[in-house]
């Protein structure tokens, strides 16, 4: 028997100021990733909503938008969910902007990448917009790196299984 935490015991401070609890997602599979707003793969926000907007009623991508990586998210909560939603219409959810990586690692990034907190696999950021995948009960399943694309097969496959 799995004693770990699940995803589902996290709750985050939501670029809006308001909670995101994890637990509220039910029977939905979770996709987290580390966005930036000047990165090389920040058209992949596109992609990301498609891809929510497709199948809202059984996945909730959660974007967190960081600036530890080449100093590619600059703004602050306001310019970053305007870019966002000018640019890419973004409607799912966006954490605050966060630390993931270094001694001010946020508590959800120090999960998702030590197995001795998620019980799967140890793992470690290597650019913006990687993403972790989580099944419907919060259990960390696969990592995929930042090239991959958001509609990518092995994203859909998941999402079919």
């Amino acid at each position: 028997m799995n004693d770990q935490k699940t995803i589902k015991s996290f709750k985050v401070r939501g670029i809006d100021g308001k909670e995101i609890d994890f637990a509220s997602f039910g029977n939905k599979k979770i996709m987290i990733v580390n966005v930036a707003s000047e990165c090389g793969f920040t058209s992949q926000y596109q992609q990301l909503q498609e891809l929510y907007n497709h199948f809202e009623s059984n996945l909730v991508i959660i974007g967190c938008p960081c600036n530890d990586f080449g100093n590619q998210e600059p703004g602050d909560e306001k310019s970053i969910t305007l870019f966002c939603e000018k640019n890419y219409g973004v409607t799912f959810p966006l954490t605050e902007k966060i630390s993931i990586t270094g001694k001010e690692v946020h508590p959800l990034y120090k999960w998702l990448t030590n197995k001795s907190e998620n019980g799967v696999m140890d793992s470690e950021v290597s650019w913006n917009f990687q993403k972790y995948l989580l099944d419907e009960n919060g259990h960390l399943e696969k990592v995929l790196p930042p090239s991959t694309l958001p509609i990518d097969p092995e994203v859909l496959d998941w999402l079919a299984g």
